[in-house]
């Protein structure tokens, strides 16, 4: 019977995950750390990104990668989109220390892309470490793209 009861809890624990929506000018919101990063991206500088991630080497491979894969003018031009006027954040998601951003990219809006990040002290970076949190973060990015949220 304890066994049955601790396997229901595990099992409901990512239900029982608190969300809650940051508004931009609290002081535990992720948005300054992704204006940066972008503007790093929309640079190339990729080694300055890289820095703002909680796996700095993994990112910059990663980035490196992309941008080998479809050129640095491509590449440059992929982030700078985030930061075009009639782009936006719609939404900063917290669950525990994670936050996900969701970006309305399209022109007509509900093109969503998210970013994910971690607090870290007293600053955040790019959460590049997998975790439950992050998994149930994904899901909340799943339903803004399936119109269940806007």
């Amino acid at each position: 019977m304890k066994g049955l009861l601790v396997a229901l809890l595990l099992a409901a624990a990512p239900a029982l995950a608190q969300e809650r929506l940051v508004n931009a000018g609290d002081p535990d919101s992720a948005r300054h750390t992704a204006i940066a990063l972008l503007q790093h991206l929309a640079a190339g500088d990729l080694e300055q990104a890289a820095a703002l991630s909680n796996a700095p080497k993994r990112r910059f491979d990663v980035l490196r990668e992309y941008r080998d894969s479809v050129g640095e003018e491509q590449f440059k031009r992929v982030f700078a989109r985030f930061l075009e006027p009639d782009n936006r954040v719609v939404a900063e998601v917290a669950i525990g220390p994670r936050r996900l951003l969701v970006w309305d990219l399209g022109e007509a809006g509900g093109e969503f892309a998210g970013q994910f990040y971690i607090e870290a002290g007293d600053r955040f970076l790019l959460d590049d470490v997998p975790g439950r949190e992050r998994d149930e973060l994904r899901r909340v990015l799943q339903r803004y793209r399936a119109g269940q949220k806007k």
